[in-house]
């Protein structure tokens, strides 16, 4: 069945759904496939809760002569096609976001800022990938104004796999950095990926980026792309520094010979450049000063990211979401820069380095010990495998165990590791 035919079906019904058990009426079930399941089997339950039609791409699954099953030769590639139909038709100036750390804070801080003026459309949460991605652009409605468009990537391809699907106007890269280096294969491979969206926009006469002048890589891989300029030098389209970080981060910029003072509630310095894009970002598309400073103040992490908890006995900094060995090392550098008394760190292993993976994990331990950090919990395998002074544990649970007889009180701790680490399962014990 052609594309066309399924997009009339969907602007007839009230969304999208992959999820057979949640089937909003008259929405449009598309079965998608995984490891461990088939969603084409799900399909007639998913028109029994109310779906008006299902997209499958295994016709033994279709009730005969039932015209709500939209047969297609693969779900997936219906799904991208039909996001890809339906951003072309509305036309949405779409922004698209990719880089190895940094891109959903930055996404959330540029969201908060447009919405000031704007109505938006933005990416939720972590829905950077395949399926990710078209699900938000399937979201867009003609009264939105913009969208903001995360991409993530693991293996060179992911991106131009998705700006191909998004289709971006304008974009940004929040920097590069050695993370998931077993799909990559080198740092190289890192940059050439995450440069995947500066290729496209190359393709598109009106396009440009948003361009942080700080990053060599970057500016190195911009060459010949229209740019907006943001960073620490002055004249620059938003310049700015950090004035505080106590710890949360405070800073100033400067555009148009005026200056603008923000208190954030994001931790650590290393956050400065991802304000800095959602400040260029703000006064590129014309939302007044006032409101850009008002919507990074106003805004708060979520979900494990540089997250601030106080509990009864500590303050805890929670990073456990994602971590590769250029995070890690700000992080650990801000935490070191941080006036606070008693610290303590609880690091997890990094995931999907491959091969560098036993490297990079010492070159972690390494950065402690020349930082002189002596109260430090290491948890998981790679850690373990390391040359470390430290205390060190095999997982979460473990770690737990001690947690609950030692009961540490008064300590400032730097919690941070892959999310496959679960370390945010160590927060009630702390």
């Amino acid at each position: 069945m052609c594309i066309e035919t399924i997009y009339k079906a969907f602007l007839a019904c009230n969304g999208l759904t992959t999820d057979s058990r949640n089937c909003p009426q008259n929405s449009m079930f598309v079965a998608l496939k995984g490891e461990t399941f088939n969603g084409n089997a799900f399909a007639a339950k998913a028109l029994e809760a109310g779906c008006a039609f299902a997209v499958i791409d295994e016709a033994c699954y279709a009730q005969p002569n039932d015209e709500r099953y939209l047969l297609v030769e693969d779900c997936l590639k219906a799904l991208q096609q039909l996001a890809n139909l339906h951003r072309r038709t509305l036309g949405t100036r779409i922004i698209g976001i990719t880089g190895t750390n940094g891109k959903t804070t930055t996404k959330e801080l540029m969201a908060a800022v447009l919405s000031k003026q704007f109505n938006i459309l933005y990416t939720q949460g972590n829905l950077n990938n395949q399926i990710g991605v078209p699900l938000t652009l399937l979201k867009l409605r003609p009264e939105h104004q913009l969208a903001v468009i995360e991409m993530g990537a693991s293996h060179p391809g992911d991106i131009q796999e998705l700006v191909e699907i998004a289709e971006p106007d304008c974009g940004l890269i929040t920097n590069v950095g050695k993370a998931h280096l077993q799909g990559f294969g080198s740092f190289e491979g890192v940059i050439r990926t995450k440069g995947e969206l500066y290729d496209f926009l190359r393709t598109r006469p009106d396009a440009f980026i948003f361009l942080h002048d700080d990053n060599p890589y970057l500016k190195e891989i911009a060459q010949g792309l229209k740019a907006i300029h943001y960073g620490s030098q002055s004249g620059l389209f938003v310049s700015g520094k950090s004035t505080a970080n106590s710890p949360f981060l405070a800073f100033e910029w400067q555009a148009d010979g005026k200056t603008h003072n923000v208190q954030t509630q994001l931790i650590g310095d290393y956050n400065l450049p991802n304000a800095l894009v959602a400040v260029t970002v703000g006064r590129y598309f014309g939302v007044p000063d006032e409101l850009i400073c008002e919507a990074l103040s106003q805004y708060a992490p979520q979900n494990n990211r540089s997250q601030l908890k106080q509990t009864a006995r500590n303050t805890l900094i929670i990073d456990a979401y994602n971590a590769n060995p250029s995070s890690m090392q700000v992080s650990i550098d801000n935490f070191h820069r941080m006036q606070a008394t008693d610290k303590l760190l609880i690091l997890g292993d990094m995931r999907e380095l491959g091969e560098d993976g036993a490297a990079e994990h010492q070159k972690v331990v390494d950065q402690l010990i020349a930082l002189a950090f002596t109260n430090v919990y290491l948890v998981g395998e790679l850690f373990g495998a390391t040359q470390h002074p430290f205390r060190s544990f095999a997982d979460a649970p473990s770690l737990i165990e001690a947690l609950q007889t030692e009961q540490p009180s008064g300590k400032t701790i730097l919690i941070k590791g892959s999310n496959g680490i679960r370390l945010f399962s160590i927060v009630d014990y702390l």
